[in-house]
C-alpha cells in the first residue's frame, strides 16, 4: 500500500498527517539506506498513532524502539533500526541529548517555565522530549538538532538565570512519581463511571467533561461517555491530569464491580 492510501486509511489529516507522513519516510529511509533513522520526539498520543500506522504498513515491532532518554519517558522518539543493528545496541545512535539547567532553589521554577522558556527561543515543540523539574535544577531531554545551540545560549527561564551544562542521559535527576489511589465501585466499566472514581466527580460532571472532549483514553480523544474502558487504561482529563485503572476486581452481590485507581499528582 502506498504512502497516500496509508495515511487515508489512519484517517490522518493536517499536522497528523504530516506527522505521520515523516514516520513513513524514516522507515523507508532505514529499510532502504540501512541506516539508522529517527523521527522528533512524539507526545504519548502521537505513539499510539504511529503504532496504528506501522501496524497498517506492516513494519513489525522488532523493526525499530522507542526511546525517551530513560526508562518510562512519556515522550520518545522512535528509532528504526537497520538490519545489522542489534536493539541493544540502538542506544548509541540515539538522537536524544539532556541538558540541565541549575537555577537557585528559592525560585520555584516549574515545568511551563522552562518549556516557555524553549519555545521563546525557537525551538518547536517536537525537538523537546521529557522536562524533569527538581528542587535546583531541570533535567531537559531534547535532540542533537538543537543541544548545542541551547548549551551555548539558553540563559534564562523568565527573569530567572540558569546554568546550562550538558550531561550524560544516563545522570539524568527522574523525579519521584506521586501517585494516590482510588478504590470504590461502580454499576459499569463505563468510561463516565470510572472517570468520575478517579478524579472524585460526579458522574454528571465525568460525562460532561467526556462529551465536552476533555477525556483521552490511552491518549486517544474519547466523546463517548459509555465506552467501557479495562484494566491498565490511562485515562486523562485535561486541566486535572490522569489516572489508571489499575485493577478491575470482583463483582459484589449488587452486580456492582469493584475498581482500584491510580491519580497522578
Amino acid at each position: 500500500m502506498d504512502k497516500s492510501k496509508l495515511l487515508d486509511q489512519c484517517g490522518a489529516l493536517g499536522e497528523d498527517r504530516t506527522l505521520l507522513a515523516r514516520v513513513l519516510d524514516r522507515a523507508k529511509q532505514a529499510s532502504e539506506r540501512n541506516i539508522p533513522a529517527a523521527t522528533d520526539f512524539l507526545s504519548p498520543a502521537q505513539q499510539a498513532q504511529t503504532a496504528d500506522l506501522l501496524h497498517a504498513a506492516g513494519i513489525p515491532e522488532t523493526a525499530y524502539i522507542r526511546w525517551g532518554g530513560y526508562d518510562g519517558a512519556e515522550r520518545a522518539v522512535l528509532l528504526f533500526l537497520p538490519d545489522w543493528m542489534d536493539p541493544s545496541d540502538a542506544g548509541t545512535y540515539s538522537p536524544i541529548r539532556c541538558l540541565r539547567a541549575a537555577f537557585r532553589k528559592e525560585e520555584n521554577l516549574t515545568h511551563r517555565d522552562f518549556l516557555g522558556s524553549l519555545m521563546g527561543m525557537g525551538i518547536v515543540r517536537e525537538k523537546i522530549g521529557d522536562v524533569l523539574v527538581g528542587p535546583d535544577s531541570a533535567d531537559v531531554l531534547v535532540l542533537d538538532t538543537v543541544a548545542e545551540f541551547l548549551a551555548q545560549s539558553w540563559e534564562s527561564a523568565g527573569r530567572v538565570k540558569l546554568r546550562v551544562a550538558e550531561i550524560d542521559p544516563g545522570c539524568v535527576h527522574i523525579p519521584e512519581i506521586r501517585r494516590e489511589e482510588r478504590r470504590d465501585t461502580v454499576s459499569s466499566l463505563r468510561l463516565d463511571s470510572v472517570l468520575a472514581v478517579g478524579f472524585s466527580l460526579s458522574r454528571g460532571k465525568a460525562a460532561e467533561a467526556v462529551t465536552s472532549g476533555r477525556v483521552q483514553v490511552n491518549w486517544t480523544d474519547c466523546q463517548k461517555p459509555d465506552r467501557l474502558v479495562s484494566q491498565g487504561d490511562t485515562l486523562t482529563l485535561r486541566g486535572l491530569g490522569k489516572c489508571v485503572l489499575e485493577e478491575v476486581g470482583h463483582q459484589t452481590k449488587k452486580g456492582r464491580v469493584f475498581v482500584t485507581l491510580k491519580r497522578y499528582l
